[in-house]
């Protein structure tokens, strides 16, 4: 089921850059992207695998953290903050990538910069604004606190 899936996402929703893209009609990424590679639906050193994660981390990065996708004018797109499971995830699919030599330093920094937008209490919430650098979100964010501890076991393998 899986293997048909990749193949249908593959025929519908391949950009021509050669990345996937969001859906068959909608060229742009979404941080989602990066679930494939880093839960082995495809190898992850494939061709489409790295530069799937490098136009997500390229396009939806900000200060080495992650937004879920780009907002367009009006309604939430101002306030929306990044995305702190996503910023985990960027972290965990360069890790496994690991298609450049720098992939793990810049694992290690997705990683460091995500775990330092805990709060004073050192809980997630599930946004945060880099800018502004506020957390925003819901609070405390189980999610994310289950990412971090999910990338930093993926990071400590690789010592």
């Amino acid at each position: 089921m899986a293997d048909g899936l990749v193949k249908v996402v593959n025929r519908e929703s391949k950009h021509p850059s050669g990345r996937w893209q969001r859906a068959p009609d909608d060229p742009a990424v979404d941080a989602a992207l990066l679930l494939p590679v880093i839960r082995g639906a495809v190898p992850p050193r494939t061709e489409i695998a790295v530069r799937t994660v490098r136009a997500v981390l390229a396009d939806l990065g900000e200060d080495h953290l992650l937004y879920r996708y780009r907002q367009g004018p009006g309604a939430l797109g101002d306030t929306e903050g990044a995305f702190l499971m996503c910023s985990f995830s960027a972290a965990q699919a360069l890790a496994v990538i690991d298609d450049l030599p720098s992939d793990r330093v810049e694992a290690a920094r997705w990683f460091e910069r995500s775990r330092a937008a805990a709060g004073s209490s050192g809980l997630f919430t599930e946004e945060y604004d880099p800018v502004t650098r506020q957390l925003r979100g819901n609070l405390p964010q189980a999610f994310v606190h289950s990412a971090l501890i999910e990338t930093a076991t993926i990071l400590g393998r690789q010592r």
